[in-house]
């Protein structure tokens, strides 16, 4: 009986440290690769920027800090956040940064583009891309994605160029001023809907949820009313 006893502790004791080690390394791992894994999002994040640039034949555009809340532009970014209930956090973010970063082309001080960074959550990941408007602020030009990890085949075919030329001319409100533009399932109808991607219907409504939030009060709504009240 005692030697069964000592067999199972020594059981027990090899596993412990086995899961111990195990643990360990991948902490460290995760730790280590971390900068690495960051530094490869800016890049794909940048090089999508770029590329949606290119198509659209312009040059670069400026950076510009705004206020989220108010709309007006800051000169710094303090780095705070803060969480959104579950009435407001329609795109699935938890939190969203009190300073958003824009981006502007203008001719003799006027909006040519706005180019808007936008995220939110898909079936399975957080969806991440610029948006592109014209100067009228609700046709959209260009929409990409850069940062996904939907369903093969499925939702991730929100990578696809063929799928994201769908959304040019697409306009985001209607003339009341109602958010309309969203994915359906099927065939576009109109111009605030862009075709559902087949087996994807989830990621289609990520999409639209995202899509909402970015355009309302919670998301760029402030800044964009500033902008059309500036435009006269």
């Amino acid at each position: 009986m005692s030697r069964l006893k000592t067999s199972n502790l020594k059981t027990l004791s090899v596993a412990f440290l086995v899961a111990l080690v195990c643990s360990v390394v991948v902490s460290f791992t995760a730790v280590t690769l971390k900068p690495l894994q960051d530094a490869n999002r800016l890049r794909a994040s940048s090089a999508s920027l770029v590329e949606v640039l290119q198509t659209l034949g312009v040059g670069m555009p400026k950076t510009h800090l705004v206020d989220r809340v108010s709309g007006a532009s800051v000169r710094r970014d303090p780095g705070s956040k803060s969480e959104l209930g579950a009435d407001k956090d329609i795109a699935g973010l938890g939190w969203v940064e009190n300073v958003l970063t824009v981006y502007e082309l203008r001719t003799d001080g006027r909006i040519d583009l706005v180019i808007l960074p936008v995220r939110g959550t898909g079936y399975k990941s957080m969806l991440e891309g610029y948006l592109v408007l014209e100067k009228d602020l609700n046709t959209i030009a260009a929409l990409t994605f850069h940062k996904q990890d939907e369903t093969p085949g499925m939702g991730a075919r929100i990578m696809e160029k063929e799928w994201q030329a769908l959304w040019a001319d697409k306009q985001v409100s209607d003339q009341s001023g109602t958010i309309r533009i969203e994915v359906v399932k099927g065939a576009a109808s109109d111009v605030h809907e862009v075709d559902g991607i087949s087996g994807a219907t989830r990621t289609g409504r990520g999409v639209s949820n995202l899509m909402r939030f970015w355009f309302g009060p919670d998301g760029y709504g402030p800044y964009l009313a500033r902008l059309k009240r500036e435009a006269g």
